[in-house]
């Protein structure tokens, strides 16, 4: 038997001075602390700053699907 479940989306900004993968780890580590239920994510952006002709931060977009939880 399959379970119907409904999701609400969130779209949040991670950055990072390393990686695309810091960044993302960073935004839901982050999002993780207030929202429950994160189920999946998405990117939907990446993009950065560019210093001294080098990569200086990375900013990847980022939509969260939360398992919508109805109140009782």
């Amino acid at each position: 038997m399959t379970t119907n479940r409904t999701y609400v989306k969130t779209e949040v900004v991670g950055t990072s001075d390393k990686s695309v993968s810091d960044a993302i780890d960073s935004a839901i580590a982050t999002a993780s602390r207030t929202l429950r239920n994160l189920d999946w994510f998405e990117v939907i952006e990446v993009r950065g700053n560019i210093r001294d002709n080098k990569v200086a931060n990375y900013q990847v977009t980022l939509k969260l699907g939360l398992r919508y939880e109805a109140k009782a």
